[in-house]
């Protein structure tokens, strides 16, 4: 059975391509799940991309990654920035002994002062922010290369 990687997207990303294209790019959601996939076929990996603006949901997509032994990839988008209940749940992830890949395609520190506090990276195995998608398929690969490890 192939190994299953978590790809979690909060709110708004669900607009990618058409909210504020200078900060996040021009393609959308459908062509990061193409691309998550596809970079997931190269790694050897089966990749689920979800996205909602429910904070409720991405908690219970954090239980499920528990409790089917997934690990994740996340980009907690406006989460990032207060969710305690999301970090929590985060935590339980990592404290599986699962990892979670925390991505941001814009750079959070280099944007309004609000969003340079994360709530998310210190229970986050790793952060890759700034790279747009690209930072996505780097997260695909750092937790594959935790998993051979």
């Amino acid at each position: 059975m192939t190994q299953l990687i978590m790809v979690v997207n909060g709110p708004n990303l669900g607009r990618l391509g058409v909210r504020e294209p200078d900060v996040y790019g021009h393609q959308d959601l459908a062509e990061l799940r193409r691309l998550c996939t596809q970079w997931g076929g190269e790694l050897g990996v089966d990749v689920d991309v979800r996205q909602t603006d429910d904070e409720a949901e991405m908690i219970g997509w954090m239980h499920e990654a528990v409790d089917d032994n997934t690990p994740v990839v996340m980009n907690p988008a406006a989460f990032t920035h207060y969710s305690y209940g999301l970090a929590d749940a985060a935590h339980m992830v990592t404290d599986a002994g699962l990892p979670l890949m925390e991505v941001h395609i814009s750079n959070p520190s280099a944007r309004d002062a609000f969003r340079k506090h994360s709530v998310i990276s210190p229970v986050a195995t790793g952060t890759i922010t700034g790279l747009g998608f690209f930072g996505y398929r780097l997260a695909l690969e750092a937790v594959a290369h935790l998993l051979e490890s």
